[in-house]
Protein backbone atom coordinates (compact mmCIF):
# COMPACT_ATOMS: atom_id res chain seq x y z
CA UNK A 1 0.00 0.00 0.00
CA UNK A 2 1.03 3.71 -0.46
CA UNK A 3 0.91 5.81 2.45
CA UNK A 4 2.66 9.34 3.42
CA UNK A 5 5.01 10.10 5.62
CA UNK A 6 7.60 12.79 6.90
CA UNK A 7 11.12 12.44 5.44
CA UNK A 8 14.22 14.93 6.48
CA UNK A 9 15.57 16.12 3.17
CA UNK A 10 17.78 19.43 4.53
CA UNK A 11 18.81 20.73 7.97
CA UNK A 12 15.80 21.92 9.94
CA UNK A 13 13.75 20.43 6.59
CA UNK A 14 11.21 18.13 6.24
CA UNK A 15 8.48 17.00 3.57
CA UNK A 16 5.58 14.37 3.14
CA UNK A 17 6.14 11.87 0.69
CA UNK A 18 4.04 9.25 -0.43
CA UNK A 19 5.77 5.79 -0.11
CA UNK A 20 4.87 1.97 -0.73
CA UNK A 21 4.68 -0.11 2.47
CA UNK A 22 4.84 -3.74 2.16
CA UNK A 23 2.42 -6.06 3.89
CA UNK A 24 3.13 -6.61 7.55
CA UNK A 25 5.69 -9.35 7.51
CA UNK A 26 6.16 -12.25 10.54
CA UNK A 27 5.89 -10.76 13.72
CA UNK A 28 4.93 -7.70 12.47
CA UNK A 29 1.45 -5.51 11.92
CA UNK A 30 0.03 -2.57 10.08
CA UNK A 31 -0.65 0.68 12.16
CA UNK A 32 -2.66 3.38 10.92
CA UNK A 33 -1.44 6.52 13.00
CA UNK A 34 -3.18 8.65 15.45
CA UNK A 35 -1.12 10.83 17.46
CA UNK A 36 3.01 10.86 17.42
CA UNK A 37 5.32 12.74 20.29
CA UNK A 38 7.74 14.94 19.26
CA UNK A 39 11.01 14.14 21.22
CA UNK A 40 13.99 16.19 21.90
CA UNK A 41 16.06 13.35 21.36
CA UNK A 42 15.74 14.17 17.45
CA UNK A 43 16.44 17.52 17.43
CA UNK A 44 20.10 16.96 16.61
CA UNK A 45 19.35 14.81 13.56
CA UNK A 46 16.43 17.25 12.31
CA UNK A 47 18.94 20.29 13.01
CA UNK A 48 21.51 18.17 10.85
CA UNK A 49 19.30 17.20 8.21
CA UNK A 50 20.06 13.75 6.32
CA UNK A 51 23.68 14.11 5.42
CA UNK A 52 25.19 13.10 2.02
CA UNK A 53 24.37 9.89 1.24
CA UNK A 54 22.82 9.23 4.26
CA UNK A 55 19.27 7.80 2.95
CA UNK A 56 16.08 8.30 3.80
CA UNK A 57 15.81 9.64 7.28
CA UNK A 58 11.91 9.56 8.90
CA UNK A 59 11.66 10.76 12.17
CA UNK A 60 9.41 9.95 15.25
CA UNK A 61 9.26 7.08 17.40
CA UNK A 62 6.37 7.92 20.11
CA UNK A 63 3.54 6.32 18.27
CA UNK A 64 -0.31 5.69 19.18
CA UNK A 65 -2.09 3.76 16.40
CA UNK A 66 -4.92 1.42 15.56
CA UNK A 67 -3.79 -1.83 14.23
CA UNK A 68 -4.90 -2.41 10.47
CA UNK A 69 -2.91 -5.57 9.82
CA UNK A 70 -1.39 -8.05 11.14
CA UNK A 71 1.47 -10.56 9.46
CA UNK A 72 2.09 -13.86 10.53
CA UNK A 73 2.19 -14.98 14.25
CA UNK A 74 1.46 -12.00 15.59
CA UNK A 75 -1.24 -13.13 18.78
CA UNK A 76 -1.00 -10.19 21.20
CA UNK A 77 -2.70 -7.63 19.39
CA UNK A 78 -5.55 -8.19 16.98
CA UNK A 79 -7.09 -5.36 14.02
CA UNK A 80 -8.98 -2.36 15.79
CA UNK A 81 -6.31 -2.25 18.65
CA UNK A 82 -4.99 1.07 19.71
CA UNK A 83 -1.43 0.05 20.82
CA UNK A 84 1.14 2.61 21.52
CA UNK A 85 5.32 1.82 22.34
CA UNK A 86 8.45 2.20 20.59
CA UNK A 87 8.53 2.48 16.63
CA UNK A 88 10.29 4.46 14.51
CA UNK A 89 9.47 6.66 11.53
CA UNK A 90 6.15 7.56 13.13
CA UNK A 91 5.70 10.92 11.50
CA UNK A 92 3.47 8.75 8.72
CA UNK A 93 -0.25 8.26 8.23
CA UNK A 94 1.09 4.56 8.33
CA UNK A 95 4.08 2.73 9.79
CA UNK A 96 4.94 -0.78 10.16
CA UNK A 97 5.85 -1.92 13.56
CA UNK A 98 7.51 -4.84 15.13
CA UNK A 99 4.12 -6.39 17.70
CA UNK A 100 7.23 -7.44 20.76
CA UNK A 101 7.03 -2.93 20.96
CA UNK A 102 3.61 -2.67 21.34
CA UNK A 103 0.95 -2.17 24.41
CA UNK A 104 -2.42 -2.31 24.06
CA UNK A 105 -3.72 0.68 25.11
CA UNK A 106 -6.32 0.40 28.17
CA UNK A 107 -10.06 0.73 27.29
CA UNK A 108 -10.98 4.73 27.94
CA UNK A 109 -7.65 6.65 27.07
CA UNK A 110 -7.88 8.92 24.58
CA UNK A 111 -5.05 8.64 22.34
CA UNK A 112 -3.35 11.71 23.44
CA UNK A 113 -3.30 10.15 26.59
CA UNK A 114 -1.35 7.07 26.18
CA UNK A 115 2.18 8.40 24.99
CA UNK A 116 3.82 5.13 25.40
CA UNK A 117 7.02 5.41 24.66
CA UNK A 118 7.91 8.29 26.71
CA UNK A 119 6.08 7.26 29.29
CA UNK A 120 7.50 3.86 29.40
CA UNK A 121 11.22 5.71 29.81
CA UNK A 122 10.09 7.51 32.84
CA UNK A 123 8.40 4.70 34.39
CA UNK A 124 11.39 2.67 34.28
CA UNK A 125 14.14 5.57 35.48
CA UNK A 126 11.76 5.25 38.69
CA UNK A 127 12.01 1.81 38.79
CA UNK A 128 15.93 1.48 38.52
CA UNK A 129 16.20 4.21 41.15
CA UNK A 130 16.56 3.57 44.86
CA UNK A 131 13.90 5.21 46.67
CA UNK A 132 13.03 4.73 50.40
CA UNK A 133 9.80 5.97 52.02
CA UNK A 134 10.17 9.48 53.62
CA UNK A 135 13.05 10.66 51.06
CA UNK A 136 13.25 13.99 50.40
CA UNK A 137 14.07 14.03 46.49
CA UNK A 138 15.18 16.79 43.53
CA UNK A 139 14.73 16.90 39.62
CA UNK A 140 16.68 18.64 37.94
CA UNK A 141 14.99 19.96 34.72
CA UNK A 142 10.70 20.16 34.48
CA UNK A 143 10.02 19.65 30.58
CA UNK A 144 7.92 16.82 29.46
CA UNK A 145 9.60 13.95 30.97
CA UNK A 146 10.03 15.69 34.33
CA UNK A 147 6.58 16.31 34.98
CA UNK A 148 6.07 13.10 33.95
CA UNK A 149 8.09 11.96 37.26
CA UNK A 150 6.96 14.47 38.86
CA UNK A 151 3.38 12.91 38.46
CA UNK A 152 4.88 9.38 39.46
CA UNK A 153 6.82 10.61 42.78
CA UNK A 154 3.72 12.28 44.20
CA UNK A 155 2.63 9.06 45.04
CA UNK A 156 6.08 7.01 45.63
CA UNK A 157 5.97 8.07 49.44
CA UNK A 158 8.63 10.49 49.40
CA UNK A 159 8.75 13.29 52.41
CA UNK A 160 9.32 16.76 49.85
CA UNK A 161 10.15 16.79 46.22
CA UNK A 162 11.97 19.83 44.92
CA UNK A 163 12.19 21.09 41.55
CA UNK A 164 14.86 23.03 39.86
CA UNK A 165 14.48 24.50 36.58
CA UNK A 166 15.74 28.22 34.62
CA UNK A 167 12.32 28.75 33.07
CA UNK A 168 9.31 30.42 35.35
CA UNK A 169 6.92 28.61 33.59
CA UNK A 170 8.40 25.05 33.57
CA UNK A 171 8.52 25.54 37.72
CA UNK A 172 5.22 26.86 37.64
CA UNK A 173 3.81 23.87 35.82
CA UNK A 174 5.88 21.61 38.40
CA UNK A 175 4.12 22.76 41.07
CA UNK A 176 0.73 22.14 38.96
CA UNK A 177 2.42 18.18 38.61
CA UNK A 178 3.60 17.12 42.26
CA UNK A 179 6.39 19.27 42.71
CA UNK A 180 6.31 20.85 46.85
CA UNK A 181 8.39 23.56 46.11
CA UNK A 182 10.33 25.22 42.80
CA UNK A 183 13.58 26.62 42.88
CA UNK A 184 15.98 28.40 39.62
CA UNK A 185 19.30 26.67 39.24
CA UNK A 186 21.29 29.70 40.62
CA UNK A 187 19.14 29.26 44.13
CA UNK A 188 19.38 25.66 44.27
CA UNK A 189 23.28 25.69 43.71
CA UNK A 190 23.39 27.56 47.23
CA UNK A 191 24.51 26.34 50.46
CA UNK A 192 20.41 25.97 51.54
CA UNK A 193 20.49 22.76 49.12
CA UNK A 194 24.10 21.67 49.07
CA UNK A 195 23.80 17.69 49.87
CA UNK A 196 20.44 18.38 51.12
CA UNK A 197 18.15 15.17 48.93
CA UNK A 198 18.15 11.71 49.40
CA UNK A 199 17.84 11.34 45.61
CA UNK A 200 18.45 13.70 42.78
CA UNK A 201 16.78 12.99 39.44
CA UNK A 202 18.74 14.75 36.61
CA UNK A 203 16.51 15.11 33.87
CA UNK A 204 17.85 18.14 31.69
CA UNK A 205 20.16 16.25 30.19
CA UNK A 206 22.65 19.53 29.69
CA UNK A 207 26.45 19.59 31.45
CA UNK A 208 25.59 22.50 34.31
CA UNK A 209 22.18 20.52 35.18
CA UNK A 210 24.55 16.99 35.64
CA UNK A 211 26.76 19.28 37.95
CA UNK A 212 23.90 20.68 39.79
CA UNK A 213 22.63 17.08 40.75
CA UNK A 214 25.98 16.59 41.67
CA UNK A 215 26.37 19.35 44.40
CA UNK A 216 22.53 18.40 45.68
CA UNK A 217 22.69 14.66 46.55
CA UNK A 218 23.89 13.94 49.94
CA UNK A 219 26.71 11.60 50.70
CA UNK A 220 25.87 8.02 50.16
CA UNK A 221 22.60 9.35 48.30
CA UNK A 222 21.04 8.15 44.86
CA UNK A 223 22.01 10.52 41.79
CA UNK A 224 19.60 9.06 38.45
CA UNK A 225 20.70 10.07 35.35
CA UNK A 226 17.04 10.41 33.33
CA UNK A 227 18.22 12.87 31.17
CA UNK A 228 19.52 11.80 27.44
CA UNK A 229 23.27 13.15 26.83
CA UNK A 230 23.60 13.62 23.00
CA UNK A 231 27.66 14.71 23.66
CA UNK A 232 30.31 14.03 25.66
CA UNK A 233 30.75 14.97 29.35
CA UNK A 234 33.04 15.85 32.36
CA UNK A 235 31.65 14.71 35.55
CA UNK A 236 33.01 15.97 38.96
CA UNK A 237 34.34 11.69 39.44
CA UNK A 238 36.32 13.21 43.03
CA UNK A 239 33.17 14.75 44.69
CA UNK A 240 30.97 11.73 43.30
CA UNK A 241 33.93 9.13 45.03
CA UNK A 242 34.04 11.93 47.74
CA UNK A 243 30.37 11.29 48.56
CA UNK A 244 29.98 7.76 48.32
CA UNK A 245 26.97 8.10 45.85
CA UNK A 246 24.96 5.79 43.94
CA UNK A 247 24.90 6.72 40.17
CA UNK A 248 22.34 5.50 38.22
CA UNK A 249 22.10 5.11 34.35
CA UNK A 250 18.28 5.53 34.06
CA UNK A 251 18.11 4.43 30.56
CA UNK A 252 16.72 1.81 29.14
CA UNK A 253 17.75 0.08 25.73
CA UNK A 254 16.11 -3.57 26.31
CA UNK A 255 13.13 -3.80 24.32
CA UNK A 256 11.44 -6.54 26.90
CA UNK A 257 12.06 -3.65 29.85
CA UNK A 258 10.92 -0.91 28.03
CA UNK A 259 7.32 -2.65 27.03
CA UNK A 260 6.83 -3.92 30.61
CA UNK A 261 7.16 -0.32 32.15
CA UNK A 262 5.35 1.27 29.19
CA UNK A 263 2.64 -0.97 30.30
CA UNK A 264 2.85 -0.39 34.29
CA UNK A 265 2.88 3.54 33.05
CA UNK A 266 -0.62 2.92 30.85
CA UNK A 267 -2.20 0.89 34.09
CA UNK A 268 -1.26 4.29 36.19
CA UNK A 269 -3.08 6.29 33.69
CA UNK A 270 -5.58 4.34 33.57
CA UNK A 271 -6.34 4.51 37.45
CA UNK A 272 -6.05 7.96 37.35
CA UNK A 273 -2.60 8.74 39.09
CA UNK A 274 -0.86 10.25 36.35
CA UNK A 275 -2.03 12.56 32.99
CA UNK A 276 0.15 12.61 30.22
CA UNK A 277 -2.75 13.96 27.96
CA UNK A 278 -2.73 17.10 29.63
CA UNK A 279 0.88 17.93 29.38
CA UNK A 280 0.82 18.14 25.32
CA UNK A 281 0.05 21.74 24.51
CA UNK A 282 0.87 21.94 21.06
CA UNK A 283 -0.26 19.88 18.53
CA UNK A 284 0.72 19.95 14.48
CA UNK A 285 -0.26 18.19 11.25
CA UNK A 286 1.88 15.96 9.38
CA UNK A 287 2.69 18.80 7.24
CA UNK A 288 4.20 20.77 10.25
CA UNK A 289 6.58 18.39 11.70
CA UNK A 290 9.16 21.39 10.68
CA UNK A 291 6.69 23.85 13.33
CA UNK A 292 6.61 21.04 15.59
CA UNK A 293 10.08 20.96 16.14
CA UNK A 294 10.46 24.67 16.28
CA UNK A 295 7.88 25.29 18.95
CA UNK A 296 10.07 22.36 20.72
CA UNK A 297 13.16 23.88 20.60
CA UNK A 298 12.20 27.85 21.21
CA UNK A 299 9.96 26.65 24.17
CA UNK A 300 8.04 29.84 24.14
CA UNK A 301 6.72 30.20 27.62
CA UNK A 302 3.66 27.51 28.29
CA UNK A 303 5.04 24.76 26.19
CA UNK A 304 5.65 21.47 27.28
CA UNK A 305 5.31 18.71 24.46
CA UNK A 306 4.29 19.17 20.75
CA UNK A 307 2.51 16.14 18.89
CA UNK A 308 1.54 15.28 15.51
CA UNK A 309 -1.75 14.40 15.54
CA UNK A 310 -4.05 12.61 12.71
CA UNK A 311 -8.01 14.26 12.30
CA UNK A 312 -10.69 11.04 12.96
CA UNK A 313 -11.26 9.17 9.85
CA UNK A 314 -14.49 10.76 7.62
Amino acid sequence: MQTRRSELTAPRTSAVRSVDLPEPGYGEVLLRLLVSGVCASEVAEWTAGPGDGAGVLALGHEPVGEVVATGPDVSAVRPGDVVTGRVDASFADHTIADARDLVVVPPGLEPAEALGEPLGCVVEALRRTRLDTGDRVAVVGTGFMGLVLLQLLRHAGTRQVVAIDPRPDARDQALIHGADAVVAPGEAAGPAYADAFDVVVEASGTAPGLDLATTLVRPHGVLSIMGYHQGPRTVDLKTWNFKSIDVVNAHVRDRDRLRDSVRRGLDLVAAGRINVGALITHRFALDDVDAAFTALVDKAPGFVKAAITWPEPS
